[in-house]
């Protein structure tokens, strides 16, 4: 073999070196990944470093430390007092007559004060039959005339379901348990046994189709309201339907406004609205369909079906967040300079969203165009420059390529106010409906997966907007067993939280 031939020879082990080392690092991240999914944490938290770390060196010196003592005031755990609003049993523990003397002189002891001590009792759900008599009348000189007699009787009361036996009370505690609190039917079945009242799971699921049939029309006047809005939040999740062909199907979620009252921007009367959306597949074609056009922005993660939507698309930090704490993870004790830097400067992001949480939406479009925008354009020339010094199939790698592919997206938040730093208000709605899927598994038709879509809807919405569930869900099966209901009066913000 002569020297060309060995410097060829070289050349290709050297390559399938590379090859191996690229594909080892490879398997490797995907190791920890998967160690860090099954038994790690599942928070991402990722402590404030400021610049503590350099791209190109390791602080490695220790400094010596100097002792001091510190005093400080620590302050005390307090329970928060029981609500006053919760009804109250005086029990009164008193001494015996005989003993209120004085054991020197056998004087009267006269009452210095008294101590409070409070319980909480829990008192179990009661049920009971509510009969509904009533009379009929007739005329008796009629009768006695051979005159055609007629029979007077109040009218039947309003029922959500006709016929049926169920109240407006029972209806929202099936429906609250189920979709507020994750209790599948079969585990209700069995709770009403205890009761002694054999009440049966497809009775039951029949009264949820039932009820979300009325309620269609309330859904209805919060989907056109939704679309009004100028941003829109939406993700999806997977649902198995045992009556339908595919593997998968999937419920998207659509949220507007806030999780809470509390959480609304100053000077803005957007509604908090969420809303569920039951669709077969995943395609894009869903999210055009149920926006009908809608021309505001769309804030979502990067899933590509959402660009054949007319919507501005808006990005979603978290997601480009969670990339490099992946990256974190899959380099394991190895050096991770360039990850950590990518995290602090995210984090200056969030930091300056923390500072403008409770601004106006004027306000934090103006911060963002001072504060964010120059940090943006450094993270920029960041990604760009550490493409080309990074294996694009390592996890940092694919971080890097998922930011640089989703760049505009990214920096959408900062050109209206109304807009947030990431998705995570639809996450946080989306949540709810995913627990409540490891209870009851799956839908058995679409049918009934649809149902539970108007059902989740209507349930989080109230949340979003301060109510009771039970209460609220009550109050709407009270009003829409009546003929030609009003729907306006019924919204969630307009309606009493009491």
């Amino acid at each position: 073999m002569n020297k060309a031939q060995l410097r060829q020879k070289i050349a290709e082990l050297s390559k399938q070196v590379d090859r191996l080392e690229s594909r080892n690092q490879f398997l490797e991240e995907q190791f920890r990944l998967a160690q860090q999914k099954q038994f790690g944490a599942s928070s991402e938290g990722h402590p404030g470093q400021g610049e503590l770390f350099n791209e190109a060196e390791e602080l490695v010196a220790d400094t010596p430390v100097e002792q001091e003592d510190i005093s400080y005031t620590r302050n005390k755990p307090k329970r928060k007092p029981l609500p006053k609003s919760l009804p109250r049993e005086v029990i009164i523990h008193d001494i015996a007559q005989e003993d209120k003397v004085c054991a020197c002189c056998n004087s009267e002891l006269h009452k210095i004060g008294e101590d409070k001590t409070e319980k909480l009792e829990f008192i179990p759900a009661q049920v009971k039959v509510i009969e509904h008599v009533r009379p009929k009348y007739a005329c008796r000189a009629c009768e006695k005339d051979g005159m055609s007699n007629h029979i007077k009787q109040a009218p039947v009361p309003p029922s959500v379901i006709p016929k049926g036996y169920a109240t407006p009370s029972l209806l929202s505690q099936v429906i609250t348990s189920k979709y507020q609190f994750g209790l599948p039917l079969y585990r209700q079945e069995a709770m009403f046994k205890q009761y002694g009242i054999e009440l049966s799971r497809k009775t039951m699921a029949d009264w949820m189709l039932k009820c979300a049939d009325l309620l269609t029309p309330l859904y209805d006047r919060l989907h056109e309201l939704i679309l009004k809005q100028p941003v829109i939040a939406a993700d999806e999740t997977t649902l198995k339907v045992v009556s339908e062909d595919k593997a998968k199907c999937y419920m998207w979620v659509y949220t507007s406004g806030a999780d809470s009252p509390e959480g609304k921007l100053p000077n803005t009367d957007i509604p908090n609205i969420v809303l569920y959306d039951y669709q077969s597949s995943r395609a894009g074609q869903c999210a055009v369909d149920y926006l009908q056009g809608y021309n505001g922005y769309l804030q979502v993660d990067g899933y590509a079906g959402y660009h054949k939507t007319q919507a501005t698309l808006a990005g979603c930090w978290a997601h480009a967040r969670r990339k490099f704490v992946e990256a974190k993870t899959a380099q394991g004790k190895q050096s991770s300079g360039r990850v950590d830097w990518a995290l602090n400067h995210i984090q200056k992001l969030y930091r300056i969203e923390t500072q403008i949480k409770a601004s106006a939406p004027d306000e934090r479009q103006k911060i963002r165009q001072e504060k964010s925008i120059p940090l943006l354009k450094q993270f920029e020339a960041w990604l760009i420059k550490s493409e080309s010094q990074v294996l694009a199939k390592s996890k940092l790698g694919e971080a890097i390529t998922y930011c640089l592919n989703q760049w505009s997206k990214l920096n959408t938040y900062t050109q209206h106010g109304h807009l947030n730093i990431d998705n995570n208000r639809a996450e946080r709605a989306i949540k709810p409906f995913v627990i409540g899927r490891k209870n009851w598994l799956f839908s058995q038709t679409a049918k009934g997966a649809k149902a539970s879509a108007i059902l989740y809807s209507i349930i989080e919405t109230a949340k979003a907007n301060g109510l009771t569930p039970f209460d609220y869900m009550m109050h709407l099966l009270e009003q829409v067993s009546v003929q030609n209901t009003d729907i306006e009066p019924l919204l969630p913000w307009r309606s009493p939280k009491d």
